[in-house]
């Protein structure tokens, strides 16, 4: 009996659990569903919000779409800029070591020509090759316009010029090419006081150098020569540098009959000397024009009198043969036809007249009046 309570009352509580377990479950599926509805009605706002927002940013990258396009275009711009701008980094670095280079090569060159020049043979030898080439370039000819390292015998002795221009008329001009250099080419790398000093001492040089040149008084050795030696500067800065040093340095050298020329003055003289030469070789040829013109025209009346004398010998033949045909027609031929027994086939015809005069030279220079002129 017991037993049965228990169960009927075990029963009773099963069932009671069960239903509060499906009421639990029903109201958690009923909770959860609810939830489901908030998820889903969240999802579909989202979604419509979303929806909107793409909408929008559509009308925006459509709106900015040119601005695209033109930061696409500057992209490339830039780029090709940025490369360019490599490319040219590139060039110049080249250029800035051929640059480099070609400095330093300078650099030695002028080292080593500053060494040579140091050498006063080497000095000599670089001032006529200057002086020879400034000539040349002005249209003289060697050995027919200058002489190089001429003998010559001047009252100081017998000197040597460097050179001797030869001007129309027979006369002459010597030209020295030599001039100091040394303290010139040191002051090129000094500075400050020290390159002052040197440029003094170069001003000194080429006084000294004056002084000694118009002691060899060249002028005396050349037959009918300007009483002067042109003193030949190499180089336009070196005889500006001792001008500067030294204003009263050219009316030292006038004094002295010595002028100083550079590159530029001297070539204005030999230019001139040059167009002297032409004019004075076109005067030559106008007077061997003239000596010629007379001469064939003295020739020419020689002709126009062998001429008139042709003229008349054939005026005395044409004469000669006429009296012939008269004689022959008038008296042989009268004769001839008394002969019966001559063949008439063989008679000798009549001759023809001759009634054409040789035409008489008219020209007053071939008239026979002109004096012959013996050739």
């Amino acid at each position: 009996m017991d037993l049965l309570i228990g169960l009927g009352v075990g029963l009773v509580l099963g069932l009671a659990l069960g239903m509060l377990l499906v009421q639990a479950r029903a109201a958690s599926a009923a909770a959860t569903a609810a939830a489901l509805r908030d998820q889903v009605e969240v999802l579909r706002a989202q979604q419509q919000a979303g929806a909107r927002a793409d909408g929008e940013e559509s009308l925006v990258l459509q709106a900015l779409a040119p601005v695209n396009e033109t930061l696409r275009t500057m992209q490339k711009t830039v780029s090709d800029l940025e490369q360019q701008r490599h490319a040219q980094h590139g060039q110049l670095a080249e250029q800035l070591r051929h640059t480099q280079a070609t400095a330093e090569r300078s650099r030695e060159a002028a080292e080593a020509l500053a060494s040579a020049m140091s050498n006063n043979a080497v000095r000599g030898v670089w001032g006529e090759t200057q002086l020879r080439t400034l000539v040349e370039s002005a249209g003289l000819l060697h050995r027919v316009d200058f002489d190089t390292q001429a003998t010559i015998t001047a009252e100081s002795g017998r000197r040597r010029p460097d050179m001797v221009l030869r001007l129309p008329g027979g006369k002459s001009m010597a030209v020295d090419a030599k001039v100091p250099l040394t303290a010139f080419l040191e002051s090129a790398s000094a500075t400050g006081a020290e390159r002052d000093r040197l440029l003094a001492e170069h001003a000194r040089a080429v006084r000294a150098h004056v002084d000694a040149l118009a002691a060899k008084q060249y002028w005396t050795g050349l037959d009918t020569s300007p009483e002067f030696t042109i003193a030949f500067i190499p180089s336009e800065p070196v005889l500006a540098a001792a001008l500067e040093q030294d204003p009263s340095l050219l009316d030292h050298a006038f004094a002295r009959r010595i002028v100083l020329a550079s590159p530029v003055s001297l070539w204005a003289v030999i230019k001139t000397v040059a167009l002297t030469w032409q004019q004075q070789a076109l005067s030559d040829d106008a007077r061997q024009l003239l000596v010629l013109g007379k001469e064939l025209y003295g020739r020419l009346a020689l002709l126009g009198e062998r001429a008139d004398t042709l003229r008349r010998s054939l005026s005395r033949t044409v004469e000669s043969y006429n009296a012939f045909a008269g004689t022959l027609e008038s008296r042989v031929l009268v004769t001839a036809r008394k002969l019966d027994a001559l063949d008439e086939s063989t008679v000798i015809g009549t001759p023809g007249m001759v009634e054409v005069e040789p035409k008489a030279l008219a020209q007053p220079e071939l008239a026979p009046e002109v004096e012959p002129l013996t050739r």
